[in-house]
């Protein structure tokens, strides 16, 4: 993906059919998303005068709810009443990504909590982390199925390495279809903002794709072993509770603490750990910040830390069928901590990057 400039992994066919209002609804209520178990279907009508929308929520209760609106007022009517029901996001897992992207909001420089806030939709409230997991929330759709691949990358088994053009594609050989590719694809779309005439609704979703991608890049068994999956095809007990290691790096380490640290508030981790490291830690930040060439994405050194750790501390001591429990949660969590705000430092520092003009290089490393 070297200087393509603002490109698309998406054909264009697949975008025609897309409204802003239409990106901005599935947004909403994908990033509603924990009484929301999928959005089954999405069929709209435009006339000269009317837009006409349908839809069918399929809650974690089993009920249906089908509405039919048209016109603006009508859709800003529904979206008030939903926004009444619909619990707030906190969803690595949702809570994994919105403490990265609540500790970038806060490094933002003037300028580009500014662009931020302009590309978010009016509902978010000028609150990016409440929309961070919206790429995991839409993925499954058959529309979006095509973003799968771009959450991960696949390392070959035990070798402990990365390198962007062997690893980077997709089953099919698809080059750059990767997180890595994902996230030089995104910041270069982004470095389009106020300059184009691309659509804001395009740089809304860029924004959000970037924000999540940057959390994946940092769960190190985002960037695991081909022959596992990352570790989704390693079956082990978390406590009690059976899963697979994957799972337990995205969700069940971050889970546990919550409950075990923080009474289950993660607004009261998010500020613990951000202090731990970025007030009270001694550690150089701007090391964590600094890219090579002088390019705006450098998401490549990110990735080799990651498969790093899933060898040194994901995959070790975690076989198929092994009981993981306080040894592995506590020798752990201090990685998964460093992690989350790590990606939150990287985040700041791209979105800085981006919206600083002139603008960087965005070539591939």
């Amino acid at each position: 993906m070297r200087n393509r400039g603002r490109i698309s992994f998406r054909r264009k066919s697949r975008r025609a059919h897309l409204m802003p209002a239409l990106v901005g609804l599935e947004v909403l209520l994908a990033s509603k998303g924990s009484k929301l178990s999928m959005l089954t279907y999405w069929v709209f009508h435009c006339s000269s005068r009317f837009l006409w929308w349908w839809g069918v929520l399929v809650f974690d209760s089993g009920a249906l709810v089908l509405f039919h609106a048209s016109g603006s007022l009508m859709v800003k009517w529904i979206l008030m009443i939903l926004l009444q029901f619909l619990p707030g996001a906190v969803s690595w897992g949702k809570e994994g990504h919105y403490a990265t992207c609540k500790i970038a909001e806060g490094l933002l420089s003037e300028e580009a909590s500014a662009a931020v806030k302009e590309l978010l939709p009016d509902y978010a409230g000028g609150d990016l982390a409440s929309l961070c997991s919206w790429p995991d929330e839409i993925r499954h759709n058959h529309i979006w199925r095509w973003t799968s691949p771009l959450h991960y990358i696949d390392t070959p088994d035990f070798k402990c390495n990365y390198g962007y053009c062997r690893d980077c594609h997709d089953l099919a050989a698809h080059k750059d279809m990767c997180v890595a590719g994902a996230i030089y694809n995104y910041t270069s779309q982004l470095t389009a903002h106020g300059l184009s005439n691309l659509e804001n609704y395009n740089l809304t979703e860029a924004l959000l794709f970037l924000s999540h991608f940057m959390g994946d890049i940092h769960q190190p068994l985002h960037v695991g072993f081909t022959g596992d999956a990352g570790g989704n095809t390693i079956i082990v007990r978390w406590f009690r509770r059976k899963s697979n290691l994957h799972h337990v790096w995205d969700n069940l380490i971050i889970e546990s603490a919550l409950k075990k640290f923080y009474s289950s508030d993660l607004a009261t981790m998010i500020e613990i750990i951000r202090t731990k490291y970025l007030v009270d830690s001694t550690a150089d930040i701007s090391l964590w910040e600094n890219c090579t060439s002088n390019q705006t994405a450098c998401p490549n050194p990110y990735a080799s830390e990651s498969i790093s750790f899933a060898c040194k501390y994901a995959y070790r001591n975690a076989t198929p069928g092994s009981s993981l429990g306080d040894e592995f949660f506590l020798s752990r969590l201090p990685l998964v901590e460093k992690r989350l705000v790590q990606g939150g430092v990287r985040l700041a520092a791209t979105l800085n990057r981006i919206f600083l003009r002139p603008h960087p290089s965005i070539s591939v490393a």
